[in-house]
Order: structure tokens, then C-alpha cells, then sequence
């Protein structure tokens, strides 16, 4: 009689419990159910029976997050354009530049993952850990109001700020992407692009490439929507990951200035970040 070996599972490292610790580092007291809210992945939540996920604090913290670099960007760089406002607000509240924030704070080792999601690396990706920076931004908020979460968030955004710099004037996105890889010393970009759908609803949907590497996609209904998109989107990910490169904004660098010589949120996340 042949007897069958059982296979036994593979048991990803729990997350981290000592939560006095990231609110240590993320600068300021949640309540403790918001806070548990904010960790738990959908994942974490089917796995437990379907609990309440953090879809809806994220929801609730891209908002916040939004407006507050809005209205940083706006009272900061009075001499900058709308479009290149929007740009640099692009860069600052995009995927890879949330993930940096989460990395520096330590913040994937609290998220509360399925088996199945940690093992397979949930906790370095970058989806992941933005969309667990909106939550947290988002529970911040409901546990303080918006006037005590503002200064959270300027201060987790600040270094991104400092560098969501573009140059020229009424620049699209694609000249922007060239000029910024470019300043890089990369290969110009190049976008590859294919329709779908019904003829009476055509889409497109567009990959930016430099070299072998894709940077950004997007969809729209024109190619040349669709090219704007991914070069939106490959733009915002080329700045979080290598920087500006001297690309500079009339008056940004003044601004900079003044800011660092009156001492304003400049110092990125709090400088217990790494405290233990």
C-alpha cells in the first residue's frame, strides 16, 4: 500500500505587533481599530473569514493625500503653471514615490497579509505598500481631522516635493518624459500601442518603453491619449526612482531656498523613522 507524503505548508513570518513603533515613526497616535483597519490587507481579510479590508481608507486617504499636496504645491511654487502643478503633483502622489515613503518607514513589516500574498513578497510590493500609506493617511485622518493630518502628510512628502521639479513651459507629458530621460542619460522613449474593443468604442492602450524596459502604461480613446497616459505614468516613475537630474522649475530652486532657511518641512519622514 502506497502512502501519499503530506506536503506541509509553507508558514510565511507573522506581521509585526509592536505598532508603537511605526506610530512612532509615522509621527502621531491612531486609534487602535483604525489602525488595525488601515494593516489589513484583502488578502489577510478573505484568509480570516472576510473581514473589512483597508480598500475603503485608502479610498478615503488618496483624497486627503491628494488635496494636501495640492494646496503645498500651489502656496509653494506661486510662479508655476497648472500643468506643470499637476505634473509635479503626479510624481509626488505616484505608486513608486508611496512605496519609497513605506520602505523608509518600515511599513510592509506591519501589514497584515494572507499566507499566500507574504510568501510570494507582499511585503516589498508597491502596490502594496501605497495603497497601506493612503490607508494610514486615511485613519490618520478620521482619528485627528484634516487640520492634524496635514503636517503628517507634508512632512511624509516633503523630499518628493523638494524633487517633483520639471522644466519649460506648457510641456505634455511625452516632451517631459524625453527631456527627463534625457537628463538621465537614457535613450529617448518609445511607445507601442494597440487597439481594442468595438469599432464604435475604440480604445487604445500604449507602453512606454526606454530600451528593453517598460516605464509606464496608459489607456485613452486615441493613441495619442493613450501615449500621453503611459508617458504620465512612466514619467512619475522615472522621477521617485532616479530623481530630477538638475531639472529645474523657474523660482522652485528660490522657493527651496526659503524654505530651508526658515527651517519648513524639509526633513522628509520624521527623524525617528528608523527607531526601533
Amino acid at each position: 500500500m502506497m502512502v501519499r507524503k503530506s506536503k506541509s505548508r509553507v508558514k510565511a513570518p507573522a506581521a509585526r505587533t509592536d505598532r508603537e513603533v511605526l506610530l512612532n515613526r509615522w509621527g502621531i497616535k491612531i486609534d487602535p481599530e483604525l489602525l488595525e483597519l488601515a494593516l489589513t490587507h484583502r488578502s489577510w481579510a478573505h484568509e480570516q473569514g472576510g473581514l473589512p479590508t483597508n480598500e475603503r481608507l485608502e479610498f478615503l486617504g488618496d483624497s486627503v493625500l491628494g488635496l494636501v499636496v495640492t494646496e503645498e504645491l500651489y502656496t509653494r511654487f506661486p510662479g508655476v503653471s497648472e500643468g506643470q502643478l499637476a505634473k509635479m503633483r503626479s510624481a509626488t502622489v505616484s505608486e513608486p514615490a508611496l512605496a519609497q515613503i513605506a520602505q523608509q518607514l518600515g511599513l510592509g513589516e506591519f501589514i497584515l497579509l494572507g499566507n499566500g500574498e507574504a510568501i510570494t513578497g507582499g511585503r516589498e510590493k508597491a502596490s502594496i505598500l501605497s495603497d497601506t500609506v493612503e490607508a494610514m493617511i486615511g485613519a490618520t485622518y478620521l482619528t485627528h481631522g484634516f487640520n492634524a493630518t496635514r503636517p503628517v502628510v507634508q512632512v511624509l512628502v516633503s523630499g518628493f516635493l523638494n524633487r517633483a521639479q520639471v522644466r519649460g513651459g506648457a510641456m505634455d507629458w511625452k516632451t517631459s518624459l524625453l527631456e527627463l530621460c534625457n537628463a538621465h542619460g537614457l535613450g529617448a522613449p518609445n511607445y507601442e500601442v494597440e487597439g481594442f474593443g468595438p469599432d464604435h468604442s475604440r480604445r487604445f492602450r500604449a507602453c512606454a518603453r526606454v530600451g528593453d524596459h517598460e516605464l509606464g502604461s496608459g489607456e485613452g480613446s486615441s493613441k495619442k491619449a493613450a501615449e500621453l497616459v503611459a508617458a504620465e505614468s512612466a514619467y512619475a516613475r522615472l522621477l521617485a526612482e532616479k530623481g530630477d537630474a538638475g531639472l529645474a522649475l523657474p523660482g522652485v530652486n528660490e522657493a527651496l531656498a526659503a524654505d530651508q532657511a526658515h527651517g519648513s518641512l524639509l526633513g522628509g519622514v520624521p527623524a525617528n523613522a528608523t527607531d526601533d
